[in-house]
């Protein structure tokens, strides 16, 4: 791809999203979803000043002009950017993966959704993901907005940052699963962050079969149960697979919400379409004891704007806007 055919799909991708931006510049969005807006082997997200490139590219080595082109490029329209990262996904090395600075030192380390209140700790260099997840910004704002009062399971947490929504928006009590340590710590910065305080037993680190299990021992229900997986994930616990057996880690996690609660539930699967899991989460309601109670669409900086699209995605994800499908269901108890 050439500067000629680069610039203009990002100049029309960074109007479509004039609304997004903060005059602090604090907020985090997608900047241009490539594959849909017109340059299949580029991503570039904003986090406060610091923009992160993705490079998607088979061979990396295929994209470095466009990757130069879009820094020049974008710096030029946003000087005020302090830090360019490069994310490259098919790099051998580790650090390559998780991030190597092209412009600046010190990227941002907290970020707002826009429009929003609520702050979140990000590391951007810590692996391969840049720590806070922005297509599912509208579950972030769902989640601060309906749970107040409630008592709230995050489970596969990752940075903690649907349970800091819930516990921003006046949640009774939020518990966070997650195997990494690390993730958990940076959950921890957020909310101190937004002034909330910190109880050490609400962060835990664990296999989430293993934790799960604990709880349905001890009979601990909750109003509200996130669940975020990986598409794939194996350890010697048990295998989550949201490819062909989504079903599995809802069952799982169903027992523990209380009556009335609600489960929200993502699948992040490529190749699943919309049509795909909506039947996996009919069958699961068939039993009256589950119901859809609504679908959070993915924000428009990652679906692309009328506009910006010159292609949809591989899978149709209908009556979900994104791949990633985000179903919030409401479990009534035996």
């Amino acid at each position: 791809m050439t500067t000629d055919s680069v610039a203009p799909l990002l100049a029309v991708a960074l109007a479509a999203r004039a609304d997004l931006f903060d005059a602090r510049h604090e907020s985090a969005f997608r900047l241009f979803s490539g594959f849909f807006e017109g340059c299949p082997d580029l991503v570039v997200d904003l986090y406060a000043r610091t923009i992160i490139l993705h490079n998607y590219a088979e061979s990396p080595r295929d994209a470095q002009t466009v990757i130069r082109e879009t820094q020049e490029y974008l710096r030029a329209q946003l000087p005020w950017v302090n830090a360019v990262i490069l994310k490259t996904r098919s790099a051998k090395g580790v650090g390559a993966r998780n991030g190597v600075i092209l412009y600046g030192e010190k990227p941002d380390r907290r970020v707002r959704d826009p429009q929003g209140s609520v702050w979140y700790s990000v590391e951007l260099l810590l692996n391969r993901d840049a720590s806070l997840y922005l297509d599912t910004r509208n579950a972030r704002f769902w989640a601060e907005t309906h749970l107040a009062g409630k008592t709230v399971l995050n489970t596969f947490a990752y940075t903690g940052s649907l349970g800091v929504a819930a516990l921003a928006g006046g949640a009774s009590r939020v518990v966070h699963l997650d195997r990494n340590r690390a993730f958990l710590n940076i959950a921890k910065t957020s909310y101190t962050l937004n002034g909330l305080p910190i109880h050490k037993p609400d962060f835990q680190t664990g296999d989430f079969f293993t934790q799960v299990s604990h709880f349905k021992r001890t009979g601990e229900l909750f109003d509200c149960v996130l669940v975020d997986p990986p598409f794939f994930s194996a350890t010697s616990k048990g295998t989550v697979d949201l490819v062909n057996e989504s079903h599995r880690v809802i069952n799982k996690v169903r027992p523990l919400v209380a009556d009335g609660g609600y489960l929200v539930a993502i699948n992040n699967a490529l190749f699943v379409s919309g049509a795909e899991y909506m039947r996996t989460l009919e069958s699961l309601c068939a039993d009256g004891y589950l119901s859809i109670e609504e679908l959070i669409p993915v924000p428009t900086d990652f679906t692309g704007y009328p506009q910006t699209i010159v292609r949809t995605s591989p899978v149709d994800p209908a009556p979900f806007n994104h791949s990633t499908k985000i179903a919030v269901l409401r479990v009534r108890r035996k």
